[in-house]
Order: structure tokens, then C-alpha cells, then sequence
């Protein structure tokens, strides 16, 4: 059984453990509330982009030749190049976050085809590495600051390789917020936009569906154009969404951190009185022993 000075020492360890996750926790609350903004005010232009590429595409004639709408048809689905962003985070403590998407992306490596890994965060870049598979290209500073300038760095990094046709589809791999307290990890096809974009029924009125859209000069100068910003729309929204479950999953883990230091401090100290208890009751039973063989002595 472990004596007072060892139970007291865990209890401080404990306690001071406590104070670091209590900060943490605190810290990405913080956070959390700048994330929920950021995003709050993210959506609207992250839907938006979505059904405006909608929209084009429901205009776009059939035998438009571009290259953001190429299908590789011709190519078999095991022979296709795929390009993976996957995003991770800067840091660990986030509960299973980092995990999840991690697991998820390393999931895609037995699928058919060749991978190629555009990775965002430093959890991400190291867990990449450390199991030997190749990174083609990593991202800093997007994943605790996720910005415009950052996500279209991304973007474009991407794009060269798709418009050289050293890609045929391009995905996005990141972890999205599905309520007030819970996200899961989601995979997007950015490109090509033929099917990345649903050719399907759009949730816009009538005399929208109907109208005539004119694209000058050609409907694939307009794709040449329009598609690269919204791509990096895409993209920081997802780097957004990234952001804001990453500081939620690690508020989540601080807590519960706490409240496992706390029920383990009640179990020390408990454990301590009952040491304590124990080792006086000897002592006194050690005393009243020595006083009777004492007076055993005397009579």
C-alpha cells in the first residue's frame, strides 16, 4: 500500500495537471466562440458558392469542351490519378479529432487508383511521414488560422496539377460541424466539376431555372475564370469548418479531462484519509500495547 507521502505527491501531480487542462479548456472555449463567428459568417458565402456553381452548370451546353469538366471516361477508375487535401491539425489534445480524419484519408490508399496527399496541419504532416507514405505537398498556419490568402494558395497549388492533367479528381478530406456540440469527418470532390456539381432540380424559383444565361466569350472562358475562386471558396470553408471542430473536439476533451481529475482527486484523497486513519489506529494500538506491557511490568 502506497504511504501518505506518495498519495499526497499524486494528488499534486494531479491537481497541477488539472490547472493545465482547466487553461486548455478555457483557451478553446475561447477559440470556439472566434470559430462559430468565423463560420457563422463563412456559410452563407460557402452555400452560396456551392449553388451559384449550381446554377452555371445547369446552363452550361452539354458539349462544352473544358478542362474543369472533364470526366476521364476514357480512363478506368484504377488507373485515375486522385489528389487528396487533407486537413489535420497543428496540434494534438483534440480527443479523437486529428484520428478520425487521418484514419479516414489513409482509408483511400487501398482504392483503386494513385494518390496523391496535399496535407494541412502539422498532426497530419507527421502521421503521413512517420508511416512512410509520400506528402506531396504540406500547408502551415492554415489550420490555426484558416484565411482567404491561405486557402487560395491551396487552390492553386492544386489547379496547376489538375489543369496539367497530372490529376483527374481532386477531393478535400476535412471534418465538418453537424450541430451545436458534434462533427464527423466528410469528403468533398472539388473537381472535376462535372461531377463534383449535381446536374439536378435547384432549389431556386421558377423564372431563375428558365432564364438565359450569356456566357461571353464562350461558356468555357466563363469556367476558366469563375471556377478557380470558387474552388478557393470551397476550400476555406472547409479549412473553416476544420477550425471550428477542432476547437470544439478539444474544449470537449479539456472537460472531460477535468472532471476525470477531479473524480480521481476525490479517489486519492479518499484513499489518503483512509492510509491516514490506518496508520493512527496503529500507532495508537502500538501506544496502548507499550502501556500495558509497561504495567504489566510495574505490578
Amino acid at each position: 500500500m502506497a504511504n501518505l507521502k506518495e498519495i499526497k505527491e499524486r494528488i499534486g501531480s494531479v491537481q497541477e495537471t488539472r490547472k493545465i487542462t482547466n487553461a486548455m479548456y478555457m483557451i478553446s472555449s475561447n477559440k470556439l466562440r472566434q470559430a462559430r463567428k468565423m463560420l457563422a459568417e463563412t456559410e452563407p458565402y460557402f452555400y452560396a458558392t456551392r449553388r451559384e456553381l449550381k446554377r452555371l452548370m445547369h446552363h452550361i451546353p452539354a458539349d462544352t469542351e473544358n478542362v474543369y469538366l472533364n470526366t476521364y471516361a476514357e480512363i478506368a477508375p484504377e488507373d485515375r490519378r486522385k489528389g487528396y487535401i487533407v486537413v489535420s491539425d497543428d496540434k494534438g489534445l483534440a480527443g479523437a479529432y486529428n484520428h478520425n480524419v487521418l484514419a479516414f484519408a489513409e482509408s483511400k490508399i487501398p482504392e483503386p487508383g494513385t494518390e496523391f496527399f496535399y496535407v494541412v496541419g502539422e498532426v497530419g504532416r507527421q502521421y503521413f511521414r512517420n508511416r512512410g507514405i509520400e506528402i506531396d505537398g504540406d500547408f502551415q498556419y492554415a489550420a490555426q488560422k484558416p484565411t482567404i490568402p491561405l486557402a487560395r494558395s491551396i487552390a492553386s497549388r492544386l489547379l496547376v496539377h489538375f489543369e496539367a492533367r497530372e490529376l483527374e479528381e481532386v477531393y478535400i478530406i476535412y471534418t465538418a460541424m453537424k450541430g451545436a456540440m458534434s462533427s464527423e469527418v466528410q469528403i468533398d470532390r472539388l473537381l472535376p466539376l462535372a461531377e463534383s456539381v449535381e446536374r439536378e432540380e435547384m432549389d431556386i424559383p421558377e423564372d431563375v431555372r428558365e432564364e438565359s444565361l450569356i456566357m461571353d466569350p464562350s461558356p468555357s472562358a466563363v469556367l476558366d475564370n469563375i471556377v478557380p475562386p470558387c474552388v478557393s471558396g470551397l476550400i476555406y470553408g472547409a479549412l473553416v469548418e476544420s477550425f471550428c471542430s477542432a476547437q470544439n473536439s478539444r474544449m470537449l476533451a479539456m472537460d472531460a479531462a477535468n472532471k476525470n481529475a477531479a473524480e480521481l482527486v476525490k479517489d486519492l484523497q479518499r484513499k489518503y484519509n483512509r492510509t491516514r486513519q490506518s496508520e493512527i489506529t496503529q500507532q495508537i494500538t502500538e501506544v496502548v500495547s507499550g502501556a500495558n506491557k509497561k504495567r504489566g511490568k510495574i505490578s
